[in-house]
């Protein structure tokens, strides 16, 4: 029984085939990986953005029940004073003054309180103008890379149809008894089942190619990396080489 040969073209063409189906189908789905990644950076610059609206509502809650109590105290200044100028004993009154001067003072730090607060307003409406203008930039990259996808999507799938029946086609010129062995390399290996010989070397591998085996794959026997597995063939114009070294 004779050893089958093989077009070394149609090797040629099966790798080319399974590494342009596999480009393909990486496109495929690297479109919704990056939908994904984009919907998710957009949904944390929203949740930034409120973070930020909800801190800078709570500082001015803060801020106004601070001028609230500074106001209040002012009352109870004038209140107190009132009351002191009505005193019916020095005690009275030395209690009063006390109170007044208490008050004032509290009231003191309070108002520098204010005052550092109303230094530190712009930080936080700068903060949210910030987690805006981020969320914006997300919100545009997401509907960038879903129009873009979009648009590429109906055209990577008809070419990945069209390179599978190319592939099919090109199967059915493998000799029978090879077939099976192809494909059970493909289901391993995927798009690196094949590999080209490099200065004598598998390209997959790089492990050096017997002399004898070599000679063997330019005449288009089938044969298989020893080291890795990969269907070796010849790159376009090897064998024209090769026979003029014979010559």
């Amino acid at each position: 029984m004779s050893t089958p040969t093989i077009d070394l073209e149609i090797l040629r063409t099966l790798h080319r085939l399974h590494r342009q189906l596999s480009d393909v189908r990486e496109r495929l789905d690297r479109g919704p990986k990056q939908i994904k990644a984009a919907e998710a950076n957009a949904a944390h610059r929203q949740t930034l953005l409120e973070q930020a609206r909800t801190d800078e509502k709570a500082f001015r809650v803060a801020l106004d029940q601070k001028q609230l109590q500074f106001k209040g105290a002012e009352v109870q200044v004038k209140d107190l004073e009132i009351k002191r100028n009505t005193a019916q004993s020095n005690r009275e009154y030395q209690l009063l003054t006390e109170q007044i001067q208490a008050t004032r003072m509290a009231n003191d730090v309070l108002a520098d309180e204010i005052l550092e607060a109303l230094d530190r307003t712009e930080q936080y409406k700068d903060r949210i103008r910030q987690a805006e203008a981020e969320l914006s930039a997300a919100k545009g990259k997401l509907d960038k890379v879903q129009t873009a996808f979009c648009s590429e999507e109906p055209q990577l799938k008809e070419k990945m149809k069209q390179l599978e029946t190319e592939l099919k086609t090109a199967e059915e010129s493998l000799p029978p008894e090879i077939r099976e062995p192809y494909r059970r390399v493909v289901r391993q290996r995927g798009e690196d089942a094949l590999a080209s010989v490099e200065n004598q070397s598998c390209s997959g591998c790089h492990q050096k190619i017997p002399l004898n085996t070599y000679s063997l794959i330019l005449v288009g026997q089938p044969i298989f990396c020893k080291t890795c597995g990969r269907m070796l063939y010849t790159p376009e114009g090897h064998v024209r080489e090769a026979r003029k070294e014979e010559e």
